[in-house]
């Protein structure tokens, strides 16, 4: 179902556009007008994975409410139709050039919350995972603002599934890592080390620009063979993927013209997703037969 669509749908049933926010304080509903008396307000959203019918309700209720959205790069932009009354200003990050640094967001933040009332930050993924959401919460709640954070589907969960790669498995895989693959200080994360001693499945997010550090921690584990599956702009219409082995995925990275923003996943779940596809492509043609 379109965008389009859905907002007629919420606007013709009994969903309707709300004017304040409900938040629990103290095992107690208060309700904070938005708007009205501009309430300082702000409200951390994830935006989830690309595909915006996977943005929940509770945010896109939030967005209905917003006076300003302060919105990132990785969001789908027809999810700002939601905020229909709001001011957008677009702060993310193209190819690594910035249009705000992180000081400067957490300023708008403050500035705008205190000019127009409720303030929406909306990101991609989910906030809490490496999406800086808690600093600018802390940061906004210094100067007196209340906070309230919508999770988002993050995208290490959703972009596999939508693969048909399953995180774990019964007999397979009892665990997984999401690691990021460039640290604060631009660096490889040392977990990675720790990851590719373990047979678990280890989704790297942000890390394209480390895959040959990657793949030369994993081939020291002797794990050359392991399945490795890397999925570029996951769940939207522009969505690109590569399957090979530690071994191979440099290669297939380099045909396919893969690069950021994109997921490595490594693990033999991985091979699930051929699984999976051979079976949808047998039922295809017992149904053409």
């Amino acid at each position: 179902m379109s965008i389009e669509n859905n907002i007629n749908q919420y606007t013709n049933s009994n969903f309707k556009p709300i004017s304040f926010i409900e938040k629990k304080e103290m095992g107690e509903v208060s309700v904070l007008p938005v708007g009205a008396g501009r309430a300082e307000f702000l409200t951390v959203i994830g935006a989830g994975p690309g595909d915006p019918d996977l943005i929940t309700i509770k945010a896109i209720k939030a967005l209905q409410a917003a006076n300003v959205v302060l919105y990132d790069a990785l969001i789908n932009k027809s999810l700002l139709n939601y905020a229909y009354k709001a001011e957008k200003i677009f702060v993310g990050k193209r190819k690594g050039c910035y249009a705000y640094q992180q000081e400067q967001i957490n300023e708008l933040i403050v500035s705008r919350a205190k000019s127009h009332g409720h303030v929406v930050r909306l990101k991609g993924g989910d906030p809490f995972i490496f999406g800086r959401g808690a600093e600018e919460i802390d940061y906004a709640q210094q100067f007196d603002i209340k906070t309230d954070m919508i999770p988002g589907i993050s995208s290490s969960l959703a972009v596999p599934a939508y693969q048909g790669i399953p995180l774990t498995k019964r007999g397979l895989s009892e665990s997984f890592w999401v690691i990021t693959g460039t640290t604060k200080s631009h660096k490889l994360s040392q977990d990675i080390y720790l990851a590719a001693k373990s047979n678990a499945t280890v989704v790297i997010l942000m890390g394209m620009s480390k895959l040959n550090e990657i793949v030369s921690i994993f081939a020291a584990e002797n794990k050359q063979e392991v399945p490795v599956a890397i999925i570029q702009n996951g769940t939207t219409e522009k969505e690109r993927f590569g399957y090979g082995t530690i071994s191979t995925i440099e290669d297939v990275v380099s045909e396919k013209k893969i690069s950021s923003p994109a997921i490595i996943v490594i693990g033999e779940v991985v091979n699930q997703r051929v699984q999976l596809a051979s079976i949808y492509n047998e039922i295809q043609e017992e149904i053409v037969s």
